[in-house]
């Protein structure tokens, strides 16, 4: 498998953890320390502990927008490397009728470490209210 698509496939199981919430899925696609831009302010988080720490606050602030899931409209791999891969993504989260109420765009970077690929830093022009801060 190409590293494009091992990026992608990485993602995809992070996504699909994020929409079950379930810590250990999403923290299993990523690499510590785990950077994030948000508007002009880099958020870190030195281990997945310290990532887990906001996880229940941020399902509250999901579930209070009325969030049901998040959808990936598009993901594309523009830069690629054997260790390397941005992928640019466009998100969008939805209620339970499936209307979007936030899309964003949003630029991952994977890497490979220790012969696994993890999402290492991303930077997001999300503005929703519910979001995980350091």
């Amino acid at each position: 498998m190409s590293s494009a698509a091992e990026a992608k496939a990485a993602f995809q199981r992070w996504l699909d953890g994020f929409n079950a919430r379930d810590s250990d899925a999403m923290i299993a696609e990523m690499h510590f320390p785990h950077l994030r831009l948000a508007r002009t302010k880099f958020d870190s988080w030195d281990t997945s502990a310290d990532w887990l720490s906001g996880h229940d606050a941020l399902t509250e602030k999901l579930l209070a927008e009325d969030w049901d899931h998040t959808d990936l409209i598009s993901m594309e791999a523009v830069q690629v490397s054997d260790e390397k891969v941005h992928l640019v993504l466009r998100q969008s989260r939805r209620k339970k009728d499936g209307t979007e109420y936030s899309g964003f765009d949003t630029l991952w970077v994977f890497t490979k470490e220790g012969g696994r690929w993890g999402a290492k830093l991303r930077s997001s022009f999300l503005t929703a209210n519910a979001q995980l801060y350091s």
